[in-house]
């Protein structure tokens, strides 16, 4: 069996699993009895494809969230993920919730509003990818109807557009519903309630099936033609004659754009209602014999509402088509639309329309004229969600990341420490330089970081900033939910921001700094390295540096905007050479890192001298606290001491209270917040504790002074052979390339900027 074979065959089995054979109705109805949820009206059906794919928790805007993963695009390896927004998100699901169980808002436009990148049309194709997915699932199985009623012509021009052989096997004699009609629809009104009232008793949901509509126009001229023939026949069981699987069929679709999804584009043109529910085909009226009036037959049903009957109407860039707007006002509350003056159309659908900001500009011209307003009507149906920027520092740099490299995982992590390092990382992309080879450029580690956190800082109120903060503390409290600092840790709420402040309202936008990013890949290297033309490296600096200049050519800012934003770059370019600098240090001091085993000991010693408990050594006899190997930590590698806080190796007043209130109590709540249900304390993770944590992975310039004494930082360009600095600079280089995923030549460029800065502080 060949490759191409294979895959052949791989498809196959997909279309197997997606698609079923046409079934009776009375098949579908006892298949809607055991699978209730293939019955389910457009909002319900929409809101249970999102509530199957789950949740999740992130962190934004420092506030712990529940994520509904739909909007992760998961079907679709996340490549339209719609990255942040997450309580928006949870407010259109609340809403859906509201309209599918008839609580309210029935009446409701759902609308999306925002600037421009802050993910509306990731929104619009997660959408569809979702639906279209969960589609193929057993639980989200879509089905409508399909009539032949060639056998029962007898040779008349019935519902098909030519002439054939009239028998019902023929598939060339079956025409679906064009607008996606409820297979439910076919039945009486009466019968139809009868069977939800029953349906929805069996399987108690806290969102009941509704099926209003009444059969579609196309699909009623089959209805109305089998009614009549047989009832010029004499037969008894009408409904039964014409619903025989002979003329009437139920088949499932995948649900998609132009069959359960309508998508109006910004670019699509027409008369409204055209481009609402399509338009009439005058061939074929003059075709179809309708004695003298109009044949829903001949109508092309390809607008928006019939694309997106049973499912989802989308209106794309809304405020290009603000004048239809209007003629959509009475569809949510009465589900219908009209084909022509007498010819009307039941729909049901989820209308959701997105927009910039400038439809608002739109609905509001006339606000000033208070109750004389032409368009209150409209904007009283419209349910506002607003999109805003990305404001946190996390989902930038994977947006980011995304828009330069075609990267479609969404970022998940147990901890902030994993999310961490992903924001760190760097980014090598092949690019054509001026001859036309293919090289590989390096944004070097945290060059991703300061993008992003440029740009959300940019986004940050700073009205509401509490004392002794800046926008970049401010920006890893909305990432983390908490900030660090040193041993002190300090959760958002200790914090008092603004409720109603304008996070995310401006700022740079993430085409600005794609843009940006881009035009350095392609930049000759040299004009900013040329001092080290190993290779091709994109640091830090020159990514901030680069936006910052970038902003008074833009025409996208204002003037006002590129002042404002320009006055943000110093505590971004402070906060990124801090993690340079850490992780100079941390690898300088690597080989020397105190082991968690060394913590643990002086740990035990330090809970010995305070409480008075036994200690064992390895032999399991009873010893004391040792003074001594806890001044030797204390001094050496907490580095908090000197001799003189000490009397021999006794500890003075400042000592004691550090132990009793740094790691004491540290170490009480940390047993306390991991303690069972039944109270008990298991196992305390020491690494956990916060100033434990720092003793194993912090690290500053008064370790290395200890540790390497003939160290010098004014050496480090171009060290001399055989000196202490030589030495520590090799198996410098090499740790940050094995810890960090540094390239040999972006550790050479970031060392020798750290050590550039702390030459002058040095002695």
């Amino acid at each position: 069996m060949t490759r191409g074979t294979d895959y052949v065959s791989d498809a196959d089995r997909a279309l197997e699993e997606t698609y079923e054979e046409p079934m009776s109705l009375a098949a579908y109805v006892d298949r809607v009895f055991e699978n209730p949820s293939i019955a389910a009206h457009a909002s319900k059906y929409l809101l249970s494809a999102i509530e199957a794919a789950g949740t999740r928790t992130v962190v934004e805007e420092g506030e712990e969230k529940q994520r509904y993963r739909f909007f992760d695009d998961p079907h679709n390896d996340g490549e339209h993920a719609i990255l942040g927004n997450t309580e928006v998100l949870n407010g259109f699901v609340d809403d859906l919730r509201s309209i599918a169980a008839g609580r309210g808002k029935d009446e409701k436009i759902i609308w999306f509003e925002g600037p421009t990148a802050t993910g509306k049309s990731e929104l619009k194709r997660c959408l569809v990818n979702g639906l279209r997915e969960y589609s193929k699932t057993p639980e989200g199985r879509r089905y409508t109807v399909e009539w032949n009623v060639q056998s029962a012509s007898a040779g008349e021009r019935g519902l098909s557009y030519g002439s054939g052989d009239p028998t019902a096997d023929d598939d060339e004699h079956w025409y679906e519903s064009p607008v996606q009609a409820h297979p439910l629809s076919v039945f009486p009104e009466s019968v139809r309630d009868d069977l939800l009232a029953e349906l929805n008793a069996e399987h108690d949901d806290h969102v009941p099936i509704t099926v209003d509509a009444r059969l579609d126009p196309f699909s009623r001229e089959a209805y109305d033609f089998l009614e009549e023939r047989y009832r010029r026949q004499g037969r008894e069981e009408l409904f039964s004659a014409l619903a025989d699987e002979n003329h009437l069929r139920v088949k499932n679709y995948v649900v998609d754009v132009g069959q359960g999804v309508g998508v109006l584009h910004s670019e699509d043109d027409g008369p409204p209602k055209e481009r609402l529910v399509g338009s009439w085909m005058h061939g074929m009226l003059q075709e179809l014999d309708s004695r003298g009036r109009k044949n829903p037959q001949a109508f092309s049903y390809d607008g928006v509402l019939s694309q997106g009957n049973g499912v989802l109407t989308v209106v794309e860039d809304a405020a290009q088509h603000a004048d239809l707007l209007q003629k959509l006002l009475n569809v949510p509350d009465e589900q219908s639309v009209k084909l022509d003056k007498g010819i009307g159309m039941d729909v049901d659908s989820q209308l959701l329309i997105i927009s910039n900001p400038d439809l608002e500009a739109q609905l509001n011209q006339h606000a000033d004229r208070n109750g004389m307003d032409p368009l209150k009507a409209l904007k009283r149906r419209l349910d506002k969600h607003q999109f805003g920027y990305l404001t946190n520092l996390s989902l930038e740099a994977e947006l980011i990341r995304r828009e330069l490299t075609g990267e479609t995982d969404v970022w998940e992590a147990e901890a902030y420490e994993e999310l961490a390092e992903k924001i760190r990382e760097p980014i090598r992309v092949a690019v054509k330089d001026g001859e036309g080879q293919i090289i590989e450029r390096e944004f070097a580690p945290h060059a991703i970081e300061v993008a992003a956190l440029y740009a959300v800082a940019t986004r940050l109120d700073e009205e509401d900033l509490p004392s002794g903060l800046d926008l970049v503390d401010k920006a890893l409290i909305f990432d983390q939910g908490y900030l660090q600092e040193g041993d002190t840790r300090s959760e958002k709420d200790e914090f008092d921001f603004d409720d109603d402040a304008h996070n995310g309202e401006h700022g740079i936008p993430v085409t600005y700094t794609r843009d940006v990013l881009a035009d350095l890949l392609q930049t000759d290297r040299d004009r900013h390295h040329p001092e080290f033309p190993v290779e091709d490296v994109i640091m830090p600096r020159d990514v901030l540096n680069t936006m910052a200049e970038g902003l008074s050519d833009a025409p996208v800012f204002s003037t006002g905007e590129r002042s404002e934003y320009e006055n943000r770059v110093v505590p971004v370019k402070n906060h990124v050479f801090d993690q340079q600098e850490a992780d100079v240090v941390d690898a300088i001091m690597h080989e020397k890192r105190v082991d968690e085993e060394t913590v643990a000991e002086y740990v035990e010693h330090v809970y010995a001298w305070e409480t008075g408990e036994t200690l064992y050594n390895d032999r399991g006899e009873e010893v004391d606290p040792d003074p001594l190997k806890m001044k030797l930590f204390e001094i050496e590698h907490l580095g908090r001491f000197s001799e003189a806080a000490y009397e021999g190796n006794l500890p003075r007043e400042s000592v004691k209270n550090f132990r009793s209130e740094k790691v004491i109590t540290a170490l009480n709540r940390h047993a306390w917040e991991q303690r069972d249900e039944d109270f008990s304390v298991g196992d305390v993770d020491l690494t956990a504790i916060p100033v434990i944590k720092t003793v194993l992975e912090s690290n500053d310039w008064d370790d290395v002074r200890r540790t390497f004494e003939d160290f010098d930082p004014r050496q480090w360009d171009d060290p001399p052979s055989g000196t202490e600095t030589e030495t520590v600079k090799e198996k410098t280089i090499d740790a940050m390339i094995d810890l960090f995923d540094y390239s040999e030549a972006s550790a050479e460029l970031t060392s020798r900027h750290v050590m550039g800065q702390v030459s002058y502080r040095w002695d």
